[in-house]
């Protein structure tokens, strides 16, 4: 089968992502989109499987198999997670709701440690920044920013919320450079300290519920079979 028909014809779930379902968007901002398409099962019974996951056909378009999908969302992929909870979703069907309804099954304890160590890592690129230019990325010290907050909210609340709301605005002033780099990092570490505080009275489950998504997988397999 044709890759691009993949995307085209058996997509089940797709959503913006980035600055506009962030609320961060500005005049320019790219249109990042998200899917998730169900290869029919017999394609599995062949030699060559389909793939995991596809670029395209738009520009700043990305898609992963179902099962992969899942099999990162179990491991607590923030963005994965956070393609999950897109407020602009653009592509849905009877499957793709069944994936959203499972939403809170992919959610543990576990983004404590997913979150916390893709956003160390992110601090550490903008202060090797710092070293050789003499300041940092703005727009991904903004970014840094918001899923840190994220990752203190979903810890806290039991609930991931992407859209950043009233925090648009000083958002946004790191993004522009308004805010001097000190203040950032000032900012970084409280946001650190709140989540590591947060993750010690969660209201998530130790592991995400790995049966419930794997029963849902298979039945969508089995219908696909048919």
């Amino acid at each position: 089968m044709d890759p691009e028909s993949l995307v085209r014809d058996h997509t089940i779930y797709s959503c913006v992502m980035g600055s506009r379902a962030f609320g961060l968007a500005t005049e320019g901002s790219d249109t990042d989109r998200r899917g998730v398409f169900l290869a029919p099962t017999p394609l599995f019974w062949r030699f060559q499987k389909p793939p995991t996951h596809l670029e395209g056909p738009a520009e700043e378009q990305f898609s992963w198999e179902l099962e992969r999908f899942c099999e990162l969302a179990l491991r607590a992929n923030p963005n994965i997670l956070e393609c999950l909870h897109s407020p602009v979703v653009e592509r849905i069907d009877d499957t793709g709701r069944e994936l959203l309804a499972l939403r809170g099954a992919f959610l543990s304890r576990q983004v404590h440690e997913t979150f916390t160590r893709y956003a160390l890592g992110q601090r550490k690129k903008l202060e090797a920044d710092i070293r050789l230019h003499g300041a940092p990325r703005w727009k991904h010290a903004m970014h840094l920013l918001r899923l840190l907050m994220s990752a203190r909210d979903v810890l806290r609340t039991g609930t991931l919320t992407i859209d950043v709301g009233d925090q648009r605005d000083p958002l946004l002033a790191v993004k522009r450079g308004e805010v001097p780099w000190p203040d950032v990092e000032l900012w970084m570490t409280r946001l650190a300290t709140e989540t590591d505080e947060a993750a010690t009275r969660t209201p998530l489950p130790a592991e995400p519920d790995r049966a419930r998504v794997e029963d849902f997988l298979i039945g969508v397999r089995r219908a696909s079979a048919g």
